[in-house]
C-alpha cells in the first residue's frame, strides 16, 4: 500500500471554501482506500489530507481523472502553498 500525508495552505480567510471545493470533489478513485480531509486547530489556513491507496501507482493515475483535474483547477486560486508532505507504507488499521 501507498500512504501520503500533506498539508495544504489556503490563501488567507480561503479555508472553509477550499475545503468544501475539496470534498465536493471527492468522487471515484479507484485504488483509493482512504481520504481524509482535517482542519488543523494550529493554523485557520492550513488543512491535512492524509490518503490510503492500494499502490503508488494508482494514487499517480488518479490525478489525471476527470474528475480530479476539474478539482484541482477550482481549488487552485485558492491554494497558497503547501506545508509538510510524507509518503508512508500502510500496513493495516480501521477503514482500510
Amino acid at each position: 500500500m501507498y500512504g501520503l500525508i500533506g498539508k495544504m495552505l489556503s490563501v488567507e480567510g480561503a479555508r472553509e471554501e477550499l475545503l468544501q471545493i475539496m470534498l465536493g470533489g471527492m468522487g471515484e478513485m479507484p485504488g483509493c482506500l482512504s481520504y481524509v480531509i482535517a482542519r488543523d486547530p494550529a493554523d485557520p489556513n492550513a488543512l491535512w489530507i492524509t490518503e490510503v491507496w492500494e499502490s503508488r501507482e494508482l494514487h499517480q493515475g488518479s490525478l489525471q481523472l476527470p474528475s480530479v483535474q476539474e478539482t484541482i483547477g477550482r481549488a487552485r486560486p485558492l491554494i497558497a502553498g503547501f506545508g509538510e508532505r510524507f509518503e508512508t507504507e500502510p500496513v493495516g488499521g480501521f477503514g482500510i
